[in-house]
């Protein structure tokens, strides 16, 4: 192979992976920063949650059921959190839809008309979802929302 077609190769590989785009993702470090964060949320407000977190493709990351936070409240985090990410906007966004007569929501896969869930935004990125189920849906999405802040604010 000459020396020409051999900077030529290099060349091409070069150019080949700067062209591909970058994706940032969650790691364990950004789920504890979220973790606790929601948890001294929790803590502040006193109430007892289920704390879900999941990559930008729904699957499950972390999972995390507070004492005394109700059986049902695991699978509604993590029906939450998978809307968010899914369809890369908040879960209340499909409750407010349905309160305004719009029945299709309920045959969207991975659809849950309920607040409380997040999409997880890095650089107008979704990277994943939070959710976060135990107490009044407002205060579920504040919780949430905290979680998401304290990544952000890192």
């Amino acid at each position: 192979m000459s020396k020409f077609a051999a900077l030529f190769l290099t060349i091409t590989t070069i150019m080949s992976a700067a062209d591909l785009p970058t994706k940032k993702t969650l790691n364990v470090a950004a789920i504890k920063t979220m973790v606790a964060a929601a948890e001294a949320e929790a803590a502040k407000r006193n109430v007892h949650v289920t704390i879900c977190i999941v990559d930008d493709n729904g699957n499950l990351l972390f999972l995390q059921k507070g004492d005394g936070a109700g059986l049902n409240t695991i699978q509604f985090a993590q029906k939450k959190a998978r809307h968010s990410a899914y369809y890369r906007q908040p879960s209340k966004a499909a409750a407010d839809r349905l309160k305004n007569g719009e029945l299709v929501v309920l045959a969207l896969p991975e659809a849950f008309p309920n607040q409380g869930g997040l999409p997880i935004r890095v650089d107008d990125q979704v990277i994943g979802g939070i959710g976060v189920s135990g107490a009044a849906s407002e205060v579920d999405e504040a919780i949430g929302q905290t979680a998401i802040d304290a990544l952000l604010k890192k």
